[in-house]
């Protein structure tokens, strides 16, 4: 009994132990830009293609005949372009590394022209196009129903990344899950939810 008695904070130890080492494990990969080092939330990145000799990173586009409002997050037609910055933020802003298959906030930190959120989001159907394009003014933070088409994913992708809408932040809400790729509409390589994802790898500004 005494040899029990003296083991059982050992044991009660080694548990714990195990259970630490077992949620650590649990946490997704950190998403790495293309030095290595690990992306961190609020800091500004590129998006850059994987794939080359088909457009730039990513920048704002109008949809329409005027100049404002910039709702269209487009790829850059030209491979030297890196288009604009941006940062990430994922559902618990406190968390300071981003990490692959979580939900994100994704943000151009350039200034727009016109008086507008940079957030991105997840546009109406365009019938029309037949297509879900990625938009731009959503609201940043506040997870659950009312910010649904705000949420994004980094996910792993071959050797490289790819961009996912599959939204977690509401557990009663049907959402499409799909992965974000480029749709070409009068010339304009717009990014569309596709069933042929965007590689993409991810640059410090």
């Amino acid at each position: 009994m005494k040899i029990n008695q003296l083991f059982l904070p050992f044991l009660i130890l080694a548990i714990s132990s195990n259970s630490f080492l077992s949620s650590a494990a649990e946490a997704p990969p950190a998403v790495v830009d293309i030095d290595g080092k690990i992306l961190r939330t609020g800091v500004d990145y590129y998006i850059l293609p994987v794939v080359r000799g088909r457009g730039g990173g990513l920048t704002l586009d109008s949809t329409g005949n005027e100049s404002c409002p910039l709702d269209a997050v487009v790829q850059e037609q030209h491979e030297i372009d890196n288009g604009l910055p941006l940062t990430f933020t994922p559902v618990d802003p406190k968390k300071g590394v981003i990490r692959e298959s979580t939900d994100l906030n994704i943000k151009f930190s350039a200034a727009s022209i016109c008086v507008q959120t940079t957030l991105w989001k997840l546009g109406d159907y365009d019938e029309t196009a037949g297509k879900y394009f990625v938009s731009i003014g959503g609201n940043e933070g506040n997870p659950g129903r009312e910010t649904i088409s705000n949420w994004f994913k980094i996910e792993k992708f071959e050797q490289d990344y790819k961009l996912v809408y599959c939204p977690m932040v509401c557990n009663f809400c049907k959402v499409i899950c799909k992965d974000v790729g480029i749709f070409i509409q009068d010339g304009v390589r717009r990014l569309a939810l596709s069933d042929i994802p965007f590689k993409v790898m991810f640059k410090k500004a």
